[in-house]
């Protein structure tokens, strides 16, 4: 079989996030280097071992891997088909020096729920206009990591902070269509990010994300009843895109905005 190298990177509008690279490799190995950035890594077909700081590591079946930067590594596929990975690059806002120590001793953790969420995250981040979700998608993720890295004693389960939700909603009505970065609306409020995201999923049962495309369909569904064509809609209603209008429509309604009106 020919060696595979197929790779794709870019840079989202999400705070914190360096890059994001995903990678197909079947016979190159990465030398010895290190990286001024976070590198959050989960495998999804094949494995891949590395050595840091002189201990050799891998990568086996739910493992979310976390290297910390300034830390020499390398990287070689563990199996002949190679392997598939997805990384992010996070900078130091997500997660601090005092975590380097601690990732050094236990880069990879094995938790099907960090690793489930992580892959959620990719998948917000592939699509543009799905900011929101994404960075709230990271801000639980790095939550989860700084718990699994620096673990402390079970805390009471965190109540619905009702008014904090309702600040939070009243700020997703006012900007339906321009929309609002997460670390901006927890200024506003005075809240943590994280803390932001538990209390409105707490207080209504749906995450602020998904509160706001389905204002944006609902408006979107008026529009195209009135006649307007989809591509207007999308601009309308604050989609990036015809297609990210079509992919939160048919998931929210059942068919495409195109059908629908057509109805």
């Amino acid at each position: 079989m020919a060696p595979q190298r197929e790779i794709s990177a870019w840079r989202p509008s999400v705070p914190g996030i360096v890059e994001v690279f995903h990678a197909h490799y079947t016979e190159y190995a990465y030398p010895m280097h290190v990286h001024d950035a976070w590198t959050l890594l989960i495998v999804d077909a094949g494995a891949v071992r590395y050595d840091l700081d002189r201990h050799e590591h891998g990568t086996p079946r739910d493992t979310v891997s976390l290297l910390p930067p300034h830390i020499p590594h390398n990287g070689a596929p563990a199996t002949e088909h190679g392997f598939r990975k997805r990384v992010l690059y996070l900078d130091g806002s997500r997660l601090g020096d005092d975590l380097i120590g601690p990732a050094v001793d236990g880069p990879d953790l094995v938790d099907p729920v960090l690793r489930r969420r992580v892959g959620q995250l990719h998948t917000a981040l592939a699509h543009p206009g799905d900011e929101l979700e994404a960075d709230s998608r990271l801000t639980l993720v790095s939550e989860r990591l700084r718990g699994r890295l620096r673990p402390r004693t079970a805390a009471a389960p965190a109540r619905a902070d009702r008014p904090l939700a309702r600040e939070l909603r009243g700020l997703l009505d006012e900007r339906l269509v321009e929309g609002i970065a997460l670390d901006e609306a927890a200024r506003l409020v005075h809240a943590h990010p994280a803390h932001l995201v538990r209390a409105f999923s707490g207080a209504f049962g749906i995450a602020p994300h998904q509160y706001l495309m389905a204002r944006r369909v609902d408006r979107a569904r008026r529009l195209l009843l009135d006649g307007r064509p989809p591509v207007e809609v999308a601009a309308a209603t604050g989609f990036y895109d015809q297609s990210h209008l079509t992919r939160h429509f048919r998931r929210l309604v059942g068919v495409t905005p195109g059908r629908y009106a057509r109805s």
